[in-house]
């Protein structure tokens, strides 16, 4: 069990939820190397084998590869509709292909849907050097974005996922890629669920068959070679909860497709992410002395969540509390107080509580009644 405010800088505590219900079984049994299943709310992991194990990403590399070009997108470093030329080192790029001929310029919005849905290394490379200048530039950018994420098992060696051993990452850092793609860039992340696209009179398909067997799967990636064998990332959303798995190793198309659909299906039974509170929500609304206002909004700066055992949601309970006295002004840097979480009287984690919207020092008159009135109930 987990409770967090998504993405924030925050460290909160973890605990185990008690439990009055039936236990929650052990996850299926995959034949993945190395796999993870999380909640992308709370980042909660729910099952895991070896996901901090390094091991050979293949083409889930292009995960970074899209990360980085969305940032450049939204920056507007890069546009959709701009043309890139293909260089020789793109045109020649192994393994999978997005048939783009040397020479050639082709739309960034074409060479990110043949870099996703075809998984093109020579769509990767031509976005690469055009993103960072040169492939190993833009290899760059992908290893300081991967620290900047918490992704301390990866190094990247190229844009693409060809195999060599300074190219690596790890289930548990897949899933944190993936949770900060739908997270960072919401408008691009339904490129992920396109299950095919045509250019230049030829159909590319998806390579993730799951796309079409599960109506709730929306991404994200997969990826092969010899060495790596079959890897996949995928994400669903069912209801209010949705579910990245990453498995890695496996050693057939069936086998990936087969185990994330066990690992999901597992999530969705037997946990569910439960809303504590939303972000801005005002939790408490203390007094204020010294102030432009007597009272004051507190809250989370961020929704904060909570993955537990199906069911047993309506076990926990929040309780609020803030340092006193409130002293003016305040700017809502720093936190002011807490909410507690607890299940059954046990201490499961605490947020901090800051204020909803700054608070300016009152008149001359204000701060010196309130001294006074401070002195005397002190």
């Amino acid at each position: 069990m987990k409770v967090t405010a998504p993405f924030s800088a925050a460290l909160l505590l973890a605990a185990t939820l008690p439990t009055a219900a039936a236990p929650v079984p052990d996850a299926p049994a995959v034949n993945a190397k190395g796999y993870v299943l999380t909640d992308y709310a709370t980042g909660e992991v729910l099952a895991g084998k070896a996901a901090d194990q390094r091991l050979e990403p293949a083409s889930l590399t292009k995960l970074m590869t899209a990360y980085v070009v969305f940032d450049a997108l939204r920056s507007g470093r890069l546009k959709l509709d701009e043309t890139v030329p293909i260089s020789e080192h793109a045109w020649r790029a192994e393994g999978s292909r997005t048939f783009a001929q040397v020479g050639t310029r082709i739309p960034v919005d074409v060479l990110i849907k043949g870099m996703i849905v075809q998984s093109g290394n020579d769509a990767s490379i031509a976005l690469a050097e055009r993103v960072g200048g040169t492939e190993p530039a833009f290899v760059q950018m992908m290893n300081t974005t991967a620290s900047r994420l918490g992704m301390t098992g990866t190094r990247y060696a190229d844009s693409s996922g060809l195999p060599s051993p300074d190219h690596y990452s790890t289930p548990a850092d897949l899933a944190k890629l993936a949770r900060a793609i739908i997270h960072d860039f919401p408008e691009y992340y339904g490129l992920f669920a396109l299950r095919e696209f045509t250019w230049n009179n030829i159909k590319q398909e998806n390579r993730n068959g799951l796309l079409a067997r599960d109506p709730t799967v929306d991404g994200l990636k997969t990826g092969h070679t010899d060495s790596a064998g079959y890897c996949l990332v995928t994400s669903a959303k069912r209801q209010n909860m949705r579910l990245i798995s990453v498995v890695m190793n496996e050693p057939s198309i069936h086998a990936r497709e087969d185990d994330s659909a066990a690992l999901l299906t597992y999530g969705f039974n037997f946990f569910e992410t439960v809303s504590l509170k939303k972000a801005g929500e005002t939790v408490l609304k203390p007094r204020i002395y010294k102030g432009a206002e007597t009272y004051v909004a507190v809250g989370t700066v961020s929704e904060v969540q909570i993955t537990v055992p199906r069911g047993q949601g309506s076990a926990v309970t929040t309780s609020a509390s803030v340092r006193q006295p409130l002293i003016a002004p305040l700017d809502g840097s720093a936190p002011v107080g807490q909410l507690q979480v607890t299940a059954g009287g046990k201490l499961l984690a605490q947020v901090p509580l800051y204020v909803l919207k700054p608070v300016a020092a009152g008149s001359w008159w204000t701060r010196l009644y309130d001294t006074i009135s401070l002195w005397i109930h002190r």
